[in-house]
């Protein structure tokens, strides 16, 4: 069966910073049936409480930093040392694919809020702390955000890069 990564939110785990999911019926129940996921939570496997403090991405596109929204504090050395070692297990699932959260600043692949300080309007240029540490150590495994896969021109061309036919 074909091994898909996925954030773990989509699969209904209560992992989000409010406590809550982002549970994706067509994900489990329809796409579920041709594929096996291996779930992730960057936030929780990183050492991040539930629930926590929302976090934002902030400084430049191409290197932003994880802040946390209130207190300011900086999460991204610990979210970046827990990636570097996350994608090297993955090494051993033999993913073709993952599935992100999408608008997560950790898990949002393009258009996260990206703020140049805390206090102005967000440009939506960000991506994701751990999709650009996923995709550094994988370039070349498909990857897509849980609302294209609404699109059905993107999800068809992602089944197909994946080598799944629903």
């Amino acid at each position: 069966m074909i091994k898909l990564g996925i954030s773990a939110c989509l699969l209904g785990q209560n992992v989000r910073y409010d406590g809550g999911h982002q549970h994706d019926r067509f994900l489990t129940d329809t796409l579920g049936r041709f594929v096996t996921y291996v779930s992730v939570c960057p936030e929780v496997e990183c050492g991040l409480s539930v629930p926590r403090e929302p976090m934002r991405l902030v400084g430049t596109a191409d290197s932003p930093r994880l802040l946390t929204i209130s207190t300011k504090k900086d999460q991204t050395e610990q979210m970046m040392s827990w990636a570097r070692k996350r994608v090297q297990e993955l090494e051993s699932k033999d993913l073709r694919g993952f599935i992100f959260k999408s608008k997560s600043p950790s898990c949002g692949m393009r258009c996260v809020k990206l703020y140049s300080d805390l206090d102005v309007e967000p440009v939506h240029k960000g991506i994701g702390v751990f999709v650009r540490a996923f995709k550094e150590h994988f370039p070349s495994v498909p990857c897509e955000e849980d609302e294209s896969l609404y699109d059905e021109v993107l999800r068809e061309k992602f089944l197909e890069r994946v080598g799944a036919i629903v």
